[in-house]
């Protein structure tokens, strides 16, 4: 049993898994990750075989930030893996991570997808993006996220939970663009709009914009990559195949852009290891492997896009500002929800 698994108390949800190895060595990381395990395996066989290191990975829905905190210097683990940039920025609030100089890693990733002191590092990137029905909506008709609080479309959007992390960093990057009394004002806008209370995931709001319940919605752009090519559930292809993909504010600062991500723990007991690792997961081999698993953008400038990408969408204007500043404004985004009772 490796020294990650005893550390771990069953009352998480997890799963140790080691990367294959050419050969037995006392070189290894830990890992402890919010992305699921069939993500994240073939990028650590990929690791391992290049490097002879063993990767050791927990995964978890939730929870992980806190068990680094109890462990304090005694954790095990060396990376920390997230689905998004709140993880990361909770993580640093509470100082559970370390610095990573790399110029190989400054290299590969654009500066607005680095933290500026260094603490953590994007992997991919997706877009948040609107679903707009082809029937129901003509092209042009929506082309920015202020346009979601446009009168026209009241009773006609549906989304998941404003306190969702995604949402959480959209209502950021609306205040890092336009101050808090305007998005206060948007959001109330956006919330007047809504045809049902939020509710579901990503996906489950292209299903009703397929159903007819609303004619807009708002999700992840990779989740099209996810139902388009769903041959265990068919019925997720006809919701994809139902709407149009819009990169909103292709006119001024373009779409909002958020990450997987990772950094390196600040007790971390492999401290080369984890740093190589990071490394490795921006290199264009590893960015190929990555963003094909989960119809991702690749971070690293010039890596090809997956043949799904590539055949459904096209190259799209990008939100420059650094997450970090979008990441800050979470918890006045979480505020905002509130004051507009967006979920109720």
């Amino acid at each position: 049993m490796s020294k990650i698994s005893r550390t771990l108390s069953s009352a998480v949800l997890a799963t140790v898994i080691a990367a294959p190895a050419l050969q037995a060595s006392a070189a290894e990381v830990n890992i402890y990750s919010y992305r699921q395990q069939f993500l994240i395996q073939p990028l650590l066989e990929a690791f391992t075989e290049e490097t002879g290191i063993k990767a050791n990975i927990v995964f978890s829905k939730k929870g992980l930030l806190e068990r680094l905190k109890i462990e304090g210097k005694n954790s095990p683990a060396d990376v920390l893996l997230t689905a998004d940039i709140g993880p990361l920025h909770d993580a640093v609030e509470k100082g559970l991570l370390q610095t990573l100089n790399s110029d190989l890693v400054n290299s590969n990733v654009p500066a607005n997808f680095r933290d500026p002191d260094g603490h953590w590092v994007g992997l991919t990137t997706r877009s948040r993006i609107i679903y707009a029905s082809k029937d129901r909506v003509k092209p042009g008709e929506i082309t920015t996220y202020e346009d979601l609080a446009d009168p026209k479309w009241k009773g006609r959007i549906c989304n998941r939970s404003g306190k969702h992390t995604y949402n959480l960093s959209l209502i950021g990057a609306m205040l890092e663009a336009h101050g808090e009394a305007d998005t206060k004002t948007w959001l109330e806008g956006f919330k007047n709009n809504l045809a049902r209370k939020p509710q579901g995931n990503d996906r489950t709001q292209v299903k009703a914009v397929k159903e007819g319940v609303c004619d807009i919605a708002l999700g992840n752009s990779y989740y099209f990559g996810k139902m388009i090519t769903n041959d265990k559930k068919p019925e997720q292809k006809a919701w994809a195949q139902s709407v149009n993909l819009i990169f909103p504010n292709q006119d001024d600062r373009g779409a909002h852009m958020n990450i997987s991500g990772a950094g390196i723990t600040k007790y971390a007991p492999h401290r080369s290891e984890a740093q190589q690792l990071i490394e490795f997961l921006t290199t264009e081999k590893a960015q190929r492997i990555y963003a094909e698993a989960n119809s991702e953008f690749p971070v690293k400038e010039g890596t090809p896009w997956s043949p799904v990408l590539k055949k459904y969408m096209s190259e799209f204007k990008q939100d420059p500002v650094n997450l970090q500043r979008i990441a800050a404004q979470r918890a006045n985004a979480a505020k905002l929800v509130d004051q507009v009772g967006y979920d109720n």
